[in-house]
């Protein structure tokens, strides 16, 4: 039966045929009998990364396989959310090795775009935690790869977008932690010298990010609030905590019923956000304990938080730039968007260390990514950041993707060729093909 689909930026949207699987007998029939199709699990991608005509949804098959409480290995089905293993683990004192902004995403989608967190700079992405993969094929197979074995389909399906194949086990290592709470110093900077200088300084912390409030001109360009995290102890938590320091409070949660109005989003309103927001922190630099949920997942207490761009949606723009282009990129494109007026409510500057796989989005630089809600001048406008992009060295998020061009594509990741040679062999026929692949043109 067809349905509407669309990802969180909720463009572009199709009608998809939404088939699901139980077992992997079930997953290989369909895969058989299917000319063409992509996994897709929670949707929770801003682009068309897992849009097809068919699509194979992974979210029934979402079982613990095994969980070592001792070594911190957790073995699981691909449709497992990271809000469920999290469930699991913390209680025992393990968290996610790596984890993005929100908890809502599969294992197996955090798999496919080799996620990053607010610690790549220390920990990496995701899949540089993961010890073994289990692969539905082309062939119809279900193949084990780990780093040390059947390593062209583990090289190709880590960041690999689904291309290679349908994702159905995952075992990966996890971090060891005394409490659910982090300990979190939030800095003021004045402008990008001033951040860059802060995060430079604070190379040693496990985590860290920053908000920028991305509509400031001249001195103010980058005006930004840097948040920096570390597991905290015991010891370090209040008396009150110390008896259950694995366990926080529910939260109230808060929901968008319904997409509002385009017109409530404009440079006014971002403006009054963003005053807020930076003056919010009184003071020059606050230390202070927050749970896990609140750092990590600050809008998954926000049902429905992508209907506040309207029915046409958004798209959430990320890219990266190399160390040495990143204060002179980020200085352009933040005077970009300030004379357009292209604000965005989600502002997020990070740090990255080395890239890791073939299609791995992270390379040894900073990374920024914005949310602009779709309007007929948006399109352009980003076509004109992504010439100044690449044009330093960078590259875009291929899971946050809905309009790059091609030649952007392979002029911003240098193994482009190398991934595309390898999905030759493992997918002659292109199996696995989503709306991402099409626009991309990734064939060989």
């Amino acid at each position: 039966m067809k349905k509407l689909l669309a990802n969180w930026g909720q463009y572009p949207a199709l009608e998809a045929n939404e088939l699901s699987f139980r077992t992997p007998a079930e997953a290989a029939q369909i895969v058989a009998s299917e000319e063409q199709l992509i996994a897709r699990g929670a949707g929770r991608c801003y682009g068309d990364a897992s849009l097809a005509a068919t699509v194979l949804s992974t979210l029934q098959y979402n079982k613990i396989r095994a969980f070592d409480k001792q070594q911190g290995i957790f073995d699981c089905q691909a449709g497992i959310t990271l809000d469920e293993v999290l469930e699991v683990i913390l209680p025992w004192g393990w968290f996610l090795p790596v984890t993005p902004g929100t908890k809502f995403i599969t294992v197996g989608g955090a798999v496919a775009s080799d996620v990053h967190g607010k610690n790549h700079h220390s920990d990496g992405s995701f899949c540089q935690h993961v010890e073994v993969l289990e692969v539905l094929t082309a062939s119809g197979q279900v193949l084990r790869c780990s780093p040390y074995e059947n390593t062209t389909l583990f090289e190709t399906t880590c960041g690999g977008m689904g291309l290679s194949g349908i994702i159905t086990r995952v075992r990966f290592r996890l971090k060891k932690i005394e409490t659910a709470y982090i300990r979190q110093t939030q800095q003021k900077a004045a402008n990008l010298e001033q951040i860059f200088r802060l995060f430079e300084e604070n190379r040693q912390a496990t985590y860290s990010v920053a908000w920028i409030d991305c509509l400031q001109k001249g001195r103010h360009l980058g005006r930004s609030i840097l948040m920096l995290g570390e597991h905290a102890r015991v010891d370090e938590l209040p008396q009150k905590f110390r008896k259950d320091p694995l366990q926080i409070r529910e939260k109230k949660k808060l929901s968008v019923p319904f997409n509002l109005p385009a017109f409530t989003l404009n440079s006014y309103s971002i403006k009054a956000f963003n005053w807020a927001f930076y003056h919010k922190l009184r003071a020059q630099q606050r230390t202070d304990l927050t749970d896990y949920d609140t750092y990590f997942y600050p809008l998954d207490f926000v049902h429905h938080w992508n209907r506040m761009y309207g029915k046409r949606g958004f798209v959430q723009y990320q890219f990266v730039l190399p160390l040495a282009g990143s204060y002179e990129g980020l200085r352009q494109i933040l005077e970009k968007i300030s004379q357009k007026g292209m604000g965005s409510f989600l502002a997020v500057l990070k740090l990255f260390g080395p890239q890791a796989g073939l299609l791995s989005f992270p390379m040894e630089g900073y990374t920024l990514a914005l949310d602009f809600p779709v309007r007929p001048d948006l399109f352009p406008f980003l076509d004109e950041l992504d010439d100044t992009v690449h044009r330093l060295g960078g590259r875009i998020y291929l899971s946050k993707d809905a309009r790059m061009k091609p030649e952007k594509f392979l002029q911003g990741y240098a193994r482009a060729n190398e991934f595309l040679d390898k999905l030759q062999q493992l997918d002659p026929a292109q199996k696995f093909v989503s709306l991402q692949r099409k626009r991309l043109h990734l064939s060989t």
